[in-house]
This record gives structure tokens, sequence and C-alpha cells, in this order.
């Protein structure tokens, strides 16, 4: 039907796995002294949210300080939604301001399909399996991730288990996830919904069913958990990586994975990719920068500083994190979407998603 996803079922985890208001520096420069000359001590990254935190201690935090020592290298920083970050890498083609762009299926597939990358394959990127990078070259994983929800573990002792649950008035206002097309996660809400209920129409119809719960858009999934921590949701999306960073901080965040009534929780891999710009200011910097991101050294960091999967398979933490994520894993069976037919059929997927729930 062609409608219907086609999704492969895979039976275990594998080891691996807001628009910015301003273009902040590790060294705080604006986006204006970035420059165009390639022989400048400068790289920018235009990223999905996640991987760097407010407090200054998330995975790029430490990888971006890192870097600059060893390199001399300044690493300047944007993050918004993944489809925010392309469209603004599209807007910018004239006048390219990215040298490294980071996001999320299917948004990495569609920055390839709008001439925005370049062919280049980092150091490492030979032990990152061929599902999580680009057999031209043109990205990579750097940090594998899971989708997921999160609820309060306060005001719900319990997490829910299905998404029919989520229909039930008591969460009336109190349930959000971020807009699909925008950002990486809720493009996510609708490949899950369409796996699990087994189509677009009937996840179509679900999602519209849903909506009389749901709080309304939100263009960047990373401002649902605080919310959710402090009660004022109970339930929203997100994935593994960015919500067991945040719950550090946020002792009421509990992570879960929907099912369909009767069925068992599902989840599938949503990594961080990575890829050179096409025509970037600073492509070598941006090389260099790609090449430490898939280093050892880094990649033993995902887990115990990030909160999520290392993308080289030859490095297997065993720090508490490491331990503690496998524990939230089990029992969760992966799928593997069909990442070329949601790039194919995304604008009518958002469509039918923006038709049936009236956003």
């Amino acid at each position: 039907m062609p409608s219907k996803l086609l999704l492969r079922a895979t039976a275990a985890v594998t080891g691996s796995l807001a628009l910015a208001v301003s273009l902040t520096a590790c060294g705080g420069e604006s986006a204006s002294s970035a420059g165009s000359g390639g022989g400048e001590k400068t790289v920018t990254v235009y990223s999905a949210d996640g991987l760097k935190s407010d407090k200054g201690d998330g995975w790029y935090d430490k990888v971006f300080a890192d870097f600059t020592k060893k390199t001399g290298i300044e690493v300047k920083y944007v993050e918004g939604g993944s489809g925010e970050m392309v469209q603004r890498a599209v807007r910018e083609k004239t006048n390219t301001q990215a040298d490294v762009l980071v996001t999320l299926p299917p948004f990495i597939q569609q920055a390839d399909g709008k001439g925005l990358l370049q062919a280049y394959e980092p150091q490492g990127s030979d032990k990152v399996n061929g599902g999580d990078k680009a057999a031209d070259g043109k990205w990579t994983s750097v940090v594998n991730n899971y989708f997921g929800f999160v609820h309060n573990k306060k005001e719900l002792t319990e997490a829910p288990k299905t998404w029919e649950e989520l229909l039930d008035a008591k969460y009336k206002g109190k349930l959000q996830y971020s807009t699909p097309g925008v950002a990486g996660d809720g493009t996510a809400v609708l490949i899950k919904a369409m796996h699990d209920f087994g189509g677009k129409e009937p996840a179509m119809e679900y999602l519209k069913k849903l909506q009389a719960n749901n709080v309304g858009p939100s263009s960047s999934t990373s401002k649902l958990a605080p919310k959710t921590d402090k009660g004022e949701l109970l339930v929203a999306n997100g994935d593994v990586q960015m919500n067991f960073a945040q719950a550090k901080s946020m002792p009421n965040l509990g992570i879960w994975f929907p099912a369909k009534d009767g069925g068992k929780p599902t989840t599938f891999a949503l990594p961080y990719a990575a890829g050179l710009v096409a025509k970037a200011p600073h492509t070598e910097n941006g090389k260099k920068l790609l090449d430490y991101l898939l280093s050892e050294e880094a990649q033993k960091q995902v887990s115990e500083i990030g909160g999520g999967f290392p993308a080289r398979t030859d490095v297997k933490p065993t720090d508490a994190n490491a331990v503690e994520l496998t524990k939230i894993m089990g029992g969760v069976e992966v799928f593997e979407p069909d990442w070329a037919d949601i790039d194919k059929n995304l604008t009518g997927y958002v469509d039918a998603w923006k038709s049936a729930t009236g956003s």
C-alpha cells in the first residue's frame, strides 16, 4: 500500500547507537566574525539540539573544548531543530556560513538531497556500521541514539505503556510533542506511529484523536523535558540520549517507549549524523573536527558525559551510564525505518499530519 511505510524489524539493540538565538562560540565570538578565509582558526557547527548542555557539562562542551585545546581551532556553534538547521543552511547556500552540519534522520538525508553536503570520510568512520553512514561518504553518525518518550515520575509513578492510554482525559493539556517536519524527534513521532499502527492512515486517525490532549507545537524537543520535570506536562516526546543527560539535573524525568495496545514497546535508531558542508568557509577545519568527533577519545566519552551510545562499534564503554542505558533499552524492540521512503515522502507525511491535527 503506497501510504504504508516499509519497515524491517530487528531483534535487538546493537551496541552502537529552538532555532538558535545566537551563534555562540566556546570563545564567544559572533557569527559575523567567522569570515570566509580558509586559514582562520575557526570552525562553525550547525547542530540539532541535545548534545550541548546549558550548564556546560554536555558532550559537545567537553569535546569542543578538548578539540580547541589540541588544535587551536575555535568552535562556533548554532543549535535548533533538525529541520530548522537544514532550512537555515539552504537559505545560506549563496553565502555559506556552516562548516559542519549535525542533524537527525531523515533530515541528514534531506540535507544531502539539497546539495548541502560534500563527501568526506572521517578517520574512524570505517568502524561505524554501514547503516549509520552514507555509502558515498556524505555523512556519518557521531553519536547513536534512540527515539523515546518521557513522563513525570512524581505524578505518574508508573510510565504509560500504550499509545491508547494517552487518549485519557487526564492528559488533556498535559501532553506535548515537538513539531513533525521541524524537529527531528517530532518527525520521529510520525515514523513510530506509522510503524506501530501499521501505516499512514491509521496513524493519522490516532494522532487526530490525540490532538485533543496535545498542548500544541514546539520547534525544539529539548524544551519539553524541563516542562515535564516541573509537572507542567505529564508526557512528552524526546530521545534517549538527550533525556538521559537531562535527567541528571531533572530528577522527575522517566524514559519510556509506547506500544500499540496488545503489542511490544518499540523504538528505532535516531543517530546524530554529521556531514561536511559543501563550499564550507573552513573546510579543512571541518574535516579536523569530524575526525576528532569520531576519535576513540571522544567516542569513549559519549556515554559517560553525553548519555548516548558510541557510533564506533569498536568502542564499548562500561561506565555507569552505559550500564544504565543498557537497562533502559532492555525488552524494547528496535525496528529499522525505510529512510529512503521517508526522505522521498516526508512532505506528504507531514502534510497528512497537519490535515489530521489541524496544525
